[in-house]
């Protein structure tokens, strides 16, 4: 657990405070986002349900005591792609956290490129689901059909719209509506979900409850900028909402004057 208990913050849109410290990779056009061939589907096999999936549960539920409240709201979507939006708060376990109440749903992760970064695991977390923003147009191109492709085979899409890790942060952090063009585009069903931290007896650590909501569809019928704004605003107020369960701060965020 994150030993601070203040963290002083200037810019809610743009501060970070992971403690990790990694040099970005550029995405350009010569990034491949999704490797082919059997070793390749093999290597991905290995990773995501051999090591990974169990590493996933153990961690979640012996060391965060997660629990899920909604998780029926995902069933009759088991077989369909979907987006999901939820708040960054935890930098294992927000990665793990997905792949424990969707499963046995494949999850895939919209990523900053410092996730493909890191000498070792910045190889295998592509094999976990990680899709890298793009730094360039070609690169773009390249995304966008990779984020189709994982809908299209029926994954739930993950997106942390806050960007940035606040450690144990019991808000939602205002976000821009940018994250939400793709399923604005597609028609295609959003979750969120909010993991609250709530006091668990006597014990320093807290428990995880994460809550889930939807679906949401846009609103097809309105111009696409507008379409995006109404998603993000529905998703948003659901969260804020969701955020008001914790009942415990770990670390207490102070705006700087």
């Amino acid at each position: 657990m994150d030993k601070r208990e203040v963290i002083y913050y200037q810019d809610e849109l743009n501060d970070e405070f992971s403690t990790a410290v990694i040099t970005p990779r550029t995405i350009d056009g010569d990034y491949v986002y999704d490797r082919r061939g059997p070793i390749r589907a093999f290597t991905r096999f290995f990773w995501y349900r051999i090591v990974a999936t169990p590493i996933a549960f153990l961690y979640v539920k012996l060391n965060l005591h997660q629990r899920t409240v909604g998780r029926e709201k995902l069933k009759p979507f088991r077989k369909q792609g979907v987006y999901l939006y939820g708040n960054h708060t935890n930098d294992i376990g927000d990665p793990f956290t997905p792949n424990v109440f969707c499963f046995p749903k494949r999850v895939s992760f919209i990523v900053h490129p410092n996730n493909v970064s890191m000498p070792v695991l910045g190889r295998i977390n592509p094999s976990l689901g990680a899709i890298p923003l793009p730094d360039t147009r070609d690169a773009y191109k390249n995304f966008t059909e990779c984020v189709k492709g994982r809908i299209e085979k029926g994954h739930a899409v993950v997106i942390y719209p806050e960007a940035h890790i606040w450690p144990y942060y019991t808000k939602i952090r205002n976000f821009p509506d940018t994250s939400f063009g793709y399923p604005a585009k597609s028609d295609v069903p959003v979750f969120c979900f909010v993991n609250t931290y709530q006091r668990r007896g006597n014990k320093k650590k807290p428990r995880t409850v994460t809550y889930i909501d939807g679906p949401f569809y846009p609103d097809m019928e309105l111009p696409i900028k507008q379409r995006r704004k109404k998603l993000r605003d529905e998703v948003y107020a659901t969260m804020v909402k969701r955020a008001e369960n914790s009942n415990i701060e770990v670390i207490k965020y102070i705006k700087k004057d």
